[in-house]
């Protein structure tokens, strides 16, 4: 785990969310996971780490393989129903992350 995902995991915690499962493996065939889920809500998200590099693009998240390739894995996970919130470690930071996944939980407990 990445220092934002461990303080992520933290601020979970520190805000009473729900229990999360880490490294959740969602497909029933592929070996994707998600970096948190909250398997009885379908809800996860991804912590997208690298994004700015010595202020350049350099993650694999943002090279055109493996943008195409993340893509894939949320299109995928969509289609089996999960809804996915994607954070940068800014967002962690600022708390922003975490009302946004407040009202994530509130539409799915209203569904």
């Amino acid at each position: 785990m990445s220092y934002i995902e461990e303080n992520f995991a933290k601020k979970l915690i520190k805000y009473n969310f729900p229990d999360f499962k880490r490294e959740f493996r969602f497909h029933p065939s592929r070996k994707w996971r998600f970096d948190f889920a909250w398997p009885e809500y379908k809800l996860a998200t991804e912590v997208e780490g690298g994004i700015w590099l010595k202020g350049k693009r350099q993650s694999r998240h943002t090279n055109p393989k493996g943008f195409t390739a993340d893509i894939v894995k949320y299109s995928e996970a969509m289609c089996l129903g999960w809804t996915v919130l994607r954070v940068t470690p800014d967002q962690v930071k600022s708390n922003q992350a975490f009302d946004w996944l407040y009202r994530l939980m509130e539409l799915k407990e209203n569904e």
